[in-house]
């Protein structure tokens, strides 16, 4: 079997934590379980799971998955294994991390980008954040991506289950969230459904 046609048995991110707690490196749980974590309450099911490094940290996959195996997304989307010790460049940022040949995906890392202590955002690089202001923790510990950089990244082409997330997490969002958010969004994507959400028309504005 093809590795991208092997099926995929996610986990937790509760394994994800007792994994990724064996190496120094800040990282985050992303994608949908970023939003679910976020509100503070389980919203649907989940075909992955994603776990945000930066790049520069990008080695401490193979130190928290030691003995497992790595692949890497070559652009635009081909697999191939990632040797032990080898620095993926700026293009390649997805990484598929199965425990062997016989068993399904578990976990997909994504990698972005940073200047010093900020966060970069790897599509946008006028978007950055402090690295210490990227995340959140739930009460056992669970670091997570916060949901306004995650929604942020499904609004560039958002699915049915973007739609859900964006729907569900958007009351937990404060004005600050809600701000960034569809600055973000707007400098980056122009008109967007999401921003009269975000941004009510009765709301004050800036003046020009």
């Amino acid at each position: 079997m093809a590795p991208e046609l092997a099926p995929w048995d996610p986990a937790g991110p509760t394994e994800v934590q007792r994994l990724f707690a064996r190496q120094p490196a800040p990282w985050w749980v992303a994608g949908g379980y970023a939003v679910e974590l976020a509100a503070g309450r389980r919203l649907r099911e989940h075909g992955d799971i994603d776990v945000l490094l930066l790049r520069r940290d990008q080695l401490a996959v193979q130190q928290a998955l030691a003995g497992w195996e790595w692949w890497a997304a070559d652009p635009p989307g081909t697999l191939r294994p990632w040797r032990r010790g080898e620095r993926l460049p700026a293009g390649v940022h997805d990484i598929w991390c199965r425990r062997n040949a016989d068993s399904p995906w578990r976990i997909q890392v994504m990698l972005d980008e940073s200047a010093g202590d900020d966060w970069v955002s790897r599509r946008a690089r006028h978007l950055r954040r402090p690295i210490a202001e990227i995340g959140g923790r739930t009460a056992d510990g669970i670091p997570f991506l916060v949901a306004e950089i995650q929604l942020f990244y499904k609004a560039a082409n958002p699915r049915p289950k973007d739609e859900f997330d964006f729907a569900a997490v958007l009351p937990s969002l404060d004005a600050a969230q809600r701000r960034w958010l569809a600055e973000a969004i707007s400098t980056t994507c122009g008109a967007h459904p999401w921003l009269s959400a975000l941004v009510p028309a009765d709301a004050p504005r800036d003046p020009a």
